[in-house]
């Protein structure tokens, strides 16, 4: 009997995919990373995000917290001006939040357009909890929050009030910066952020003050399942940063995850889901889309469009940033 059993979970291990991680122990694949518990998040302001998202992952919990513990740091934080208080105004000086989550269920929610609420990813996972829809809006976005205990809160700080007061009289018209994100005066993107926990479920957040100086009721790719942010919890997930308009023509994430479904890495789903855009959309050389992929053994990967796109790292063998090999380097 001993015997048969030790043969029956080997067998059911190896099927699954997923044994050591549901011991708690390293899964080591064959790409980058392999080491389960992980977490992942796009840009510099990743490293924090990534350390209060292991907080949660280290003790044992769901990567579901984790994700939205991470996130919620840059969106506290004012002097990350991509992201919740202190992002960069649209051209009216409103500060509206963009925000999507989702767990290895499927289940997901998102809020758009949201106003006045320090913590969009907070309002969306109880969107995804609490309501029979995914994404809310707006005035109803933010009717929700506050009859959910949310307190309405100034985003727009008084620095980067100036600042908008001073492209109002100097520009008055919006223009795409290429990584600026990376420019500590005028830096501005997405936080999206994978992680799997012990058990080995996947979760992903993102969220985002959107574009500087936008259009008026301008939405992009973040807060919407597909774009911004997929998860399939037998594949992986993906997150996307950089122009969403060029993200939402070619559905990103919910891309890369498929791809990797059919047998590709992590990276080159990444590479295969950048390409698509340069086939499908005249300009994209003048734009920046940056992926990172994470897939069910806690392996990890990136592309992105042009040099420049970074991403942060965690897991019990590895902390850092990385960056992500580019398409127009590549040609």
């Amino acid at each position: 009997m001993t015997s048969r059993r030790s043969f029956l979970v080997k067998g059911s291990l190896a099927l699954a995919g997923i044994g050591l991680a549901k011991q708690g122990l390293a899964s080591v694949g064959a790409e980058n990373g392999g080491n389960i518990p992980i977490v992942i998040s796009t840009w510099n302001h990743g490293l924090p995000a990534n350390e209060a998202a292991w907080e949660v992952l280290s003790k044992g919990g769901h990567s579901l917290d984790a994700v939205e513990a991470g996130v919620r740091v840059p969106e506290a934080d004012p002097n990350v001006i991509t992201v919740g208080k202190g992002g960069i105004p649209d051209a009216e000086g409103k500060v509206t939040l963009d925000a999507c989550i989702m767990d290895e269920k499927g289940r997901a929610g998102c809020v758009t357009y949201l106003q006045h609420i320090v913590h969009p990813i907070s309002v969306a996972r109880l969107v995804m909890e609490k309501t029979p829809h995914v994404m809310l809006s707006g005035k109803g976005a933010l009717k929700f929050a506050l009859e959910n205990g949310f307190k309405k809160e100034k985003l727009l700080t008084p620095k980067r009030k100036e600042e908008w007061k001073k492209w109002k009289k100097e520009q008055n018209k919006f223009s795409n910066k290429i990584n600026i994100e990376n420019v500590s005066e005028d830096n501005h993107d997405t936080i999206g952020m994978l992680a799997i926990d012990k058990d080995g479920r996947i979760s992903g957040a993102c969220t985002t003050s959107g574009m500087g100086y936008k259009m008026p009721g301008r939405v992009g790719d973040s807060p919407i399942i597909g774009a911004g942010l997929f998860v399939d919890g037998e594949v992986g997930g993906a997150v996307a940063t950089g122009s969403g308009e060029l993200v939402m023509k070619t559905v990103g994430t919910f891309l890369v995850v498929e791809l990797m479904r059919n047998g590709m890495s992590p990276s080159e789903a990444c590479e295969e889901a950048v390409k698509r855009i340069a086939r499908k959309i005249p300009d994209y050389e003048n734009h920046q889309i940056g992926y990172i992929a994470l897939n069910k053994k806690g392996e990890y990967g990136s592309f992105c469009i042009q040099p420049g796109f970074n991403f942060a790292i965690k897991s019990e063998v590895k902390t850092g940033m990385e960056d992500a090999e580019a398409w127009l380097k590549k040609l």
